[in-house]
């Protein structure tokens, strides 16, 4: 019969996943300011001991939320784009997935993204860069890939999409218009190569 040290130890990553789960959805509504360990206890049952062990800061928490933000994005935007050829097809099959992602409510705050840069881009430190770092992947990626299809500004068509999805996000939490993602799939189409 396993102790009750073995059974908390089998229980922690799931814990842990539980814990992220719910900080990430908060951050995208609240911001990563707004996630206290004493909140997220309150809000999953724990004690606040509990929830300690598993994040030793409000820092440390901060950065294990933007990995999972990024964790998320990757599963539900990268990864399905994978099973396309590179260039035009997987640049246009991130562009979907982006709207998808979004017109989803994957984060249930909306684009974790635009809440955490809008949060953060004033403030150095290691959770800046964390986000900074996400963000610059994903640009970089699509730049990439709009080379790849023979773009020459790529540079350019990657900012042009990342604030066209920017915009429809903020269009669609400030005003509740669900036509936003319709806006931004034919702004994606008429920049398309």
């Amino acid at each position: 019969m396993p102790t009750a040290a073995v059974a908390d130890a089998r229980r922690r990553p799931e814990t842990r996943a539980a814990i992220l789960g719910r900080a990430v959805d908060l951050a995208s509504a609240e911001g990563l300011e707004g996630l206290t360990i004493g909140r997220l206890a309150a809000e999953l049952d724990m004690s606040k001991s509990g929830l300690f062990r598993h994040f030793g800061s409000k820092e440390e928490l901060q950065l294990a939320t933007v990995e999972e933000a990024s964790r998320r994005f990757v599963a539900t935007v990268v990864e399905p784009a994978l099973a396309t050829d590179e260039g035009e097809p997987r640049l246009r099959a991130l562009c979907d997935g982006y709207v998808d992602h979004l017109e989803q409510q994957v984060f249930s705050g909306g684009c974790f993204w635009a809440a955490t840069q809008a949060e953060f881009d004033d403030r150095p430190g290691p959770v800046r860069d964390a986000i900074a770092g996400a963000v610059a992947a994903w640009t970089t990626e699509l730049a990439r890939q709009a080379r790849l299809a023979g773009v020459e500004d790529a540079e350019q068509l990657a900012f042009e999409l990342v604030s066209i999805a920017t915009g429809a996000n903020n269009r669609y939490r400030l005003f509740g218009d669900p036509g936003a993602f319709a806006l931004a799939r034919t702004a994606f189409e008429e920049r398309l190569p």
